[in-house]
C-alpha cells in the first residue's frame, strides 16, 4: 500500500539525524512532485505526528537566555551565528512537515500541499548548506548548544491551522527577512564567501514560504468570511510572546503579501517605539 503525504510527513518528524531528515524530506518531496507531473495523485491522508520531533543528542537545547552570546565579528562568534542558523532551519524542515502531517484532516486545495512540500525541500537544501559552511570551518551541527524554545509555536498552534500560519510564516519566518540581509553583511566583511552565498539562497528563498503562509492565511479567512488583518493581531496576541520586533523589512514582507498594518501595530501596542529603539 502507497504511502499517504501524512504518512511521509510524520516520517520526516521521527527522523533524528538531520542530515537523515532532510534527505527524507527532499526523496519525500521528489515523490509528490513527480507523481503530480505524473498525472498521479498520492492520498493526502491523515496521521498522527509527534507533539515534538525527533532530534539528535545534540546540540544541548538550552532556555534562550542560557544560549551564550557571542561577537558576531570574531570567527567564534561567526561560527555561533552559522549554528544557531542551522538550527532554526532544522526546526523550519520539521515546522513545513508538521502542517501537512498535523492538519491533513482539513479540506485545502491541492495546492497547498505543494507549497509546503516545496518549502520543506527548500529548507533541507538550506540545513544542509549551512552545515556544510561549519563544516568548512572546523565546526558542525551540535557543536554548541542551541534555542529550546524554537517549536513551542507548533505546539501552541497544534490544533489551530489558522493560528500556525499567523506565527510560523506570517511571524517567525517573516522575522527572518528582517535580519538576513546583516548577517549577510557580517560574512561578507570577513570574506566568508560560502556562508554568503548560502545565506544569500535562503534569503531569496524565504519570502516565498512567508509568501505561503500569507496566501493560505487569507484563503481560510475569505472562506470564513473572517477579516484577515483582525484575525492575525488576534492570533498573534495570543500565541506569539510578547511585540514584534522593528526594523521591519519592508520591502520583502510586501513582496510577501504582508503589509503594514497588518505589523506595525503589533510592534506598537507593548507601548515601545521601536522605531526609535532600533535607530540607536
Amino acid at each position: 500500500m502507497s504511502k499517504t503525504l501524512t504518512q511521509m510527513a510524520t516520517e520526516v518528524l521521527q527522523t533524528a539525524d538531520g542530515r537523515e531528515k532532510t534527505a527524507l524530506s527532499k526523496s519525500y518531496a521528489e515523490a509528490w512532485f513527480g507523481a503530480r507531473t505524473a498525472g498521479e495523485a498520492i492520498e493526502i491522508g491523515t496521521s498522527n505526528p509527534p507533539i515534538h520531533p525527533a532530534r539528535p543528542n545534540k546540540p544541548d537545547l538550552l532556555s534562550p537566555r542560557d544560549v551564550p552570546k557571542r561577537k558576531p565579528g570574531s570567527e567564534a562568534g561567526r561560527i555561533a551565528l552559522l549554528h544557531a542558523v542551522v538550527h532554526i532551519e532544522l526546526n523550519a524542515v520539521d515546522l513545513h512537515w508538521d502542517i501537512i502531517a498535523r492538519f491533513g484532516h482539513i479540506q485545502m486545495p491541492i495546492g497547498f500541499y505543494d507549497d509546503w512540500v516545496k518549502s520543506a525541500a527548500e529548507e533541507s537544501k538550506h540545513f544542509n548548506l549551512i552545515c556544510d559552511c561549519l563544516e568548512a570551518i572546523g565546526s558542525h551541527y551540535g557543536a554548541l548548544p542551541a534555542h529550546a524554545g524554537m517549536w513551542r509555536a507548533a505546539e501552541d498552534t497544534r490544533d489551530d491551522l489558522l493560528g500556525r500560519l499567523a506565527v510560523v510564516p506570517m511571524v517567525l519566518e517573516a522575522r527572518g527577512l528582517d535580519v538576513t540581509p546583516g548577517m549577510i553583511e557580517i560574512f561578507e566583511k570577513a570574506n566568508a564567501h560560502q556562508a554568503v552565498d548560502a545565506l544569500k539562497v535562503i534569503y531569496s528563498e524565504e519570502v516565498a514560504h512567508v509568501a505561503y503562509g500569507s496566501k493560505w492565511f487569507n484563503f481560510m479567512c475569505g472562506r470564513d468570511n473572517l477579516d484577515p488583518k483582525d484575525v492575525f493581531h488576534a492570533l498573534d496576541r495570543k500565541y506569539f510572546k510578547g511585540a514584534l520586533k522593528a526594523p521591519f523589512n519592508e520591502e520583502k514582507r510586501a513582496d510577501a503579501g504582508l503589509p503594514p498594518d497588518f505589523y506595525w501595530p503589533l510592534a506598537d501596542q507593548m507601548g515601545i517605539d521601536l522605531r526609535l529603539d532600533a535607530a540607536k
